[in-house]
Parts: C-alpha cells; sequence; structure tokens
C-alpha cells in the first residue's frame, strides 16, 4: 500500500509506508525490486487518493492535477518506471467524480501510454462498477464470481459498449503476467 497519510483517523495508515511521497516511493521500489527479483509479483494498491475510510466505495477526491502527480501519484509513478511493479490494484473511491476503477485517464492515458505501465490492473473487492471498467483499462475484477466483467463482456460486446480488441488486450496482459518469473 502506497497511499499517503493524509488523515491521523485514516483506518488504513497502518497498512500504508509514510506521509511522504518521497520516502513513500524509495520504500516501494525497493520492497518491489527485491519481491520480484524472486519471481513473485508486486501489486500496488489502492490507486489513487484513497486516503480515508469514511464513504471509501463512493467519496470523490478532487485533487488538483499538480497536487496529484506531485504528492499522490508519485510512488505509484516511481512503482511502475523505477521498479516495474507486475500489477496495480485500482482504489475504491472516485477521483474527480469517476470511480478510479474505471477511470480512462488514470488507467490508460495516465498509467499505461504516460508511464508505459505493461502490467495488470485489478479492483480491490467489490470495487468494479460497470462492464466498462474494461474499456477504461482494468483487467481483472476481483473477487468472483464476476458481477460485471467475465460472461457480462459478452452483451457489452454485443452493444458495443466495449470492442474486442480491448478484451484481448486485457487478456493478453494477464497472460504476461503470468508467464513473467
Amino acid at each position: 500500500t502506497v497511499n499517503l497519510h493524509r488523515h491521523p483517523l485514516a483506518g488504513r495508515n497502518f497498512e500504508c509506508m509514510s506521509e511522504d511521497p518521497t520516502l513513500t516511493a524509495a520504500l516501494a521500489v525497493a520492497h518491489i525490486g527485491e519481491l520480484q527479483s524472486n519471481g513473485v509479483g508486486a501489486c500496488i494498491k489502492h490507486f489513487v487518493a484513497n486516503d480515508q475510510e469514511t464513504e471509501r466505495h463512493d467519496i470523490s477526491a478532487e485533487v488538483p492535477e499538480t497536487a496529484l502527480r506531485e504528492l499522490y501519484l508519485r510512488p505509484f509513478e516511481d512503482a511502475v518506471r523505477l521498479a516495474g511493479t507486475w500489477s496495480i490494484m485500482s482504489a475504491y473511491n472516485r477521483l474527480g467524480g469517476t470511480h478510479c476503477s474505471q477511470h480512462r485517464w488514470l488507467l490508460t492515458e495516465l498509467l499505461r501510454q504516460e508511464w508505459g505501465f505493461d502490467g495488470v490492473v485489478i479492483s480491490d473487492w467489490w470495487g468494479t462498477h460497470s462492464t466498462t471498467a474494461l474499456a477504461a483499462g482494468l483487467d481483472i475484477e476481483m473477487p468472483g464470481p464476476a458481477q460485471y466483467l467475465g460472461e457480462h463482456l459478452i452483451g457489452a460486446l454485443d452493444d458495443g459498449r466495449i470492442s474486442l480488441d480491448q478484451i484481448e488486450q486485457a487478456v493478453q496482459r494477464i497472460i504476461e503476467v503470468v508467464k513473467k518469473d
């Protein structure tokens, strides 16, 4: 967990590394490097701005892009660019009004295109809210059985909400992570 300690009453601060983005990023990179050097894939969570427990499934974090990049995204960016983390878990919360598990800018434009992440994006438990989350960049819905992905993708494919190419890309990313050692 590389979220920052932003509030003293945050219920999951004990899982996080610090309140400082530079320190958190350095600790995450070292941890990921050691873990993955032993053939165990790291899953960095909760992507992003998941820093409170109150209404954590639905609250929307409203963070200016500069603060988002300098503080909240820093540990995730270093986990991707410097440590090559194999997977990332999306957060429960919304960012700018959109659930993180189906946030196209966050998962596709920033994470995959800008940072070059080629791993798997996994939802937090029951943190998927739509079949179109796959189109935004989510690869795996947790836990099973699927409520939105899995067999539900057939209807979304048939009515054009997702494309066959998007399904194939998600499957290929999962296969590539499985093949890592």
